[in-house]
């Protein structure tokens, strides 16, 4: 700690030094978690405070090593550098959210699929239109959501088009009757049909 200047002269340096390298310090200073607050390229109080806080944090660095019997120097710009790997490392995950919608090519393959099941025909063009509307309006009601760290993702929600297809059209009058009528027609096979 000897060799480090004392904080009035660190901080004297500081206010004299130009103003964009002033803001790119209380940039590191933010985030490693010293300023508080928006950051400016101003020498004020909040800046001093900050440098305080950091000064409070290399005493501690320079008094931890003298105990271990560290011969290693440190400095201010050590503490600093240090603090803000720990800073970032305890952010903890990131979570993003995401709104995927389908495009019409993509959604014409499921619907086509979904509604010769349901339906036994093709869509027309207007229920096609209709459909890929309902669910690009789910889709951006419930986004997926990713939740990541170090060394996990995790992403929950989005919106299952075929099923939320299927449910669509399997609740038509038109998808019951035809199920009723495909229920009657088996069940007619399979008594042997009517004599």
């Amino acid at each position: 700690m000897a060799d480090e200047v004392t904080l009035e002269v660190f901080a004297k340096d500081i206010a004299n030094g130009s103003k964009e390298a002033r803001l790119a310090l209380a940039q590191q200073l933010k985030d490693a978690g010293f300023w508080t607050g928006k950051i400016n390229g101003d020498f004020n109080v909040n800046y001093y405070n900050a440098l305080v806080k950091l000064d409070g944090a290399y005493k501690s660095q320079a008094a931890l090593n003298k105990l271990v019997g560290s011969t290693k120097p440190v400095t201010r710009y050590d503490v600093l550098k240090s603090s803000k790997q720990e800073s970032a490392a305890a952010a903890g995950p990131t979570t993003t959210r995401q709104t995927y919608v389908t495009s019409p090519t993509q959604t014409a393959k499921i619907l086509e699929t979904v509604a010769k099941d349901l339906l036994g025909r093709s869509l027309t063009a207007a229920e096609k239109a209709k459909y890929q509307k309902l669910i690009n309006a789910e889709q951006k009601r419930q986004p997926s959501v990713n939740v990541s760290g170090k060394g996990f993702s995790n992403t929950t929600g989005g919106v299952d088009e075929q099923q939320f297809i299927t449910e669509k059209i399997a609740g038509t009058a038109e998808a019951k009757t035809n199920q009723a009528s495909d229920a009657y027609a088996i069940l007619m096979q399979e008594l042997g049909g009517l004599r």
